[in-house]
């Protein structure tokens, strides 16, 4: 098995992480570290910081040199950064060291990587947003057209009460709808730049370093924090908490599909099945149990994310590291989750027979809660609860339907009051209101 699933051949159609793949490849690192060299030579131009002929050549330099991973393997495992490393490549490949000298000026390590890793969040989020826009305009559509579909609730895997096809889906929906409002704001508040320098105090970088930090920020499109951020990792975890409950939400879709499509539940198929290699009648949802793992892994690695942002002093190697070990990690996750989620949400089809049997089934118990809330009408609340569990047992043990024996003993209960269309409380403008939120994106 490879080490990563994410970057294995075999498994990556299981996997797929589509672009935001290759935002989180070496060659995809370099650029975007390169990008930023260029930016802030420019920046530094401008105000006079290093010659404005010097800054012109490194920022076109960086545009258009080609940096070879392999090459900085060495001096990224001797300096733990590849910074050092890719700068001496860079001034190299130059070739005009009267200009190559004012590269990196005045920036550390961290400003240009951690910069670097923004530029590329930043892609990864508009990945993340037009397949998040795609997955609730589907949901949108089916929550539309099956808002009065009746169908078994379920809590703790048992019946509960009836609800409606239309408002299962608004609720896969609903915090993927309200996670896609928050991107804005977001984006805002924790894409920032780092231009602080050794220690966090920008000391080389000049009297006038707060303005060239805001003018990088500028000149990237990215927000100037206003001070250093290095040991400071709250932009960091804003993003992971972002990508984390919208993983969250579709392994919630994953895991109650896996539910409804079992055997013995059937109330849901799936358009794509995975297949069995020695039992050809299986059908199994293996979009959904990829978004199951994928849930999994994404609390992992959040987990390591947030153990990991206590930094020590100025600069933490160890707690930096295992940042780069799992936010990468993180972002794909969340990339292949949307992929499946697609899928499932294009591909699943309800069984409305189904779902209308099992709501008659075992004996109409799922209308106890409408029953006891009926004869609180006529009974103290306790009396009419304890009432309802007694006519319930009566039920399961005689073989009786619920109502037959609910009217034996109260023949003036409401006639529609065992119909699953009466009892579906909010269902069906919940559907409604999830439809049209999604419809206006």
């Amino acid at each position: 098995m490879a080490a990563s699933l994410f970057d294995s051949p075999l498994h990556a159609q299981l996997f797929p992480t589509g672009e935001t793949g290759r935002l989180f490849s070496d060659t995809a690192a370099i650029r975007a570290m390169l990008l930023v060299e260029g930016a802030l030579a420019q920046v530094q131009g401008a105000q006079g910081v290093i010659p404005e002929l010097s800054a012109a050549a490194i920022h076109r330099a960086a545009m258009e040199v080609q940096i070879d991973p392999g090459a900085l393997a060495e001096p990224t495992g001797q300096n733990g950064v590849s910074v050092p490393g890719l700068v001496a490549a860079f001034r190299a490949e130059m070739k005009a060291p009267e200009h190559a000298q004012y590269v990196h000026w005045g920036a550390t390590s961290q400003d240009i990587i951690d910069t670097g890793l923004m530029l590329r969040l930043r892609q990864s989020l508009a990945l993340a947003e037009a397949d998040l826009r795609a997955l609730i305009r589907t949901l949108g559509l089916q929550a539309a057209e099956h808002a009065s579909t009746p169908m078994p609730a379920r809590t703790y895997g048992q019946h509960a009460t009836p609800t409606t096809w239309g408002a299962v889906l608004a609720g896969f929906g609903a915090p993927l709808m309200d996670a896609l409002a928050e991107l804005d704001d977001l984006r805002a508040r924790s894409l920032w730049v780092s231009l602080s320098g050794a220690a966090g105090t920008g000391n080389a970088l000049g009297p006038e370093a707060a303005k060239t930090r805001a003018a990088l920020a500028k000149a990237l499109g990215l927000t100037d924090p206003g001070r250093s951020w290095h040991t400071d990792r709250a932009p960091v975890l804003r993003i992971v908490d972002w990508q984390g409950r919208v993983i969250a939400a579709l392994a919630h879709l994953g895991q109650t599909i896996m539910g409804l499509c079992a055997t013995d539940v059937a109330e849901v198929a799936l358009a794509t099945a995975g297949a069995s290699s020695t039992m050809p009648q299986k059908q199994n949802p293996v979009a959904a149990s990829a978004l199951v793992a994928l849930g999994h892994h994404a609390t992992g690695l959040q987990a390591t994310l947030r153990a990991a942002a206590p930094h020590q002093h100025q600069r933490d190697a160890g707690a930096w590291f295992a940042e780069w070990l799992s936010l990468p990690q993180l972002a794909l996750s969340l990339a292949a989750a949307l992929a499946h989620g697609r899928a499932l949400a294009e591909g699943v089809m309800p069984h409305p027979v189904q779902m209308h049997a099992h709501l008659e089934a075992h004996m109409g118990l799922i209308h106890a809660e409408a029953l006891s809330f009926a004869l609180a009408r006529i009974l103290p609340r306790p009396e009419a609860q304890q009432t309802t569990k007694v006519l319930c047992q009566e039920a399961m043990k005689q073989n009786v339907p619920l109502e037959t024996l609910a009217r034996r003993d109260y023949p003036d209960l409401p006639a529609d009051l065992f119909d699953p269309a009466a009892n579906l409380g909010e269902a069906l403008a919940d559907a409604q209101a999830f439809a049209a939120r999604a419809a206006a994106l």
